[in-house]
């Protein structure tokens, strides 16, 4: 369980900083998106970072199964 919580914590961190990225136009890949300078996704990314971050220390909190 902890392993899946910091997998899906470290996913969700970095899907938000390509998020803020693409939205702030500093990410302009592929050139033809649409998040592209649309600060709605700034946004958007900030909240999936944060919870992403919000994951990862709720996996350092699981107690790891006994063998």
């Amino acid at each position: 369980m902890r392993a899946l919580l910091t997998i899906v914590g470290i996913a969700a961190f970095l899907a938000g900083l390509v998020f803020v990225g693409q939205g702030s136009g500093y990410f302009p890949y592929p050139a033809e998106s649409f998040m592209i300078g649309q600060t709605r996704w700034v946004q958007y990314g900030a909240a999936i970072a944060v919870a992403g971050l919000v994951i990862l220390l709720a996996a350092r909190r699981v107690r790891r199964a006994p063998l």
